[in-house]
């Protein structure tokens, strides 16, 4: 067993410490632009799907590790808000893709502006704890 030093569960705690912010961070941008977290997360899964601007249902599900019905439940409040739109598969009509309006683009960047300018700013701290928990003793 490895020995973990006091150092170690500072730095742990920290780091989760850290973490939390950002989080808590995340959420208030998210509300203040009349977002739930969740849904604040669905248009970044969606638009940051690897080589493609849409994706299944069943794929945001697994992105945000959910279950199928509560990203369907996920996706009927965006196209709500017309911040995604149902797209049928033309080669599997079982499939509908989503993918984002003009209007979730827009709300998506200004939010993801708002992150990165966090992360340049916690970024560093984040890399020293980093450092010290991935250094060995």
């Amino acid at each position: 067993m490895a020995f973990i030093s006091q150092s170690d569960y500072e730095a742990l705690a920290s780091f989760r410490y850290s973490l939390r912010q950002f989080l808590r961070f995340s959420e208030e941008a998210a509300r203040a632009l009349g977002l739930t977290p969740h849904q604040h997360q669905a248009l970044l899964a969606i638009k940051g799907f690897p080589n493609r601007q849409q994706l299944t249902i069943g794929e945001l599900a697994e992105r945000l590790q959910i279950r199928h019905h509560s990203a369907v439940e996920l996706v009927n409040r965006l196209a709500e808000e017309r911040l995604v739109i149902r797209q049928n598969s033309k080669d599997d009509h079982r499939k509908v893709y989503v993918a984002l309006t003009e209007r979730g683009l827009n709300v998506l960047e200004k939010l993801s502006t708002a992150h990165k300018q966090e992360l340049r700013q916690i970024g560093p701290q984040l890399n020293r704890l980093l450092d010290i928990l991935s250094s060995e003793k």
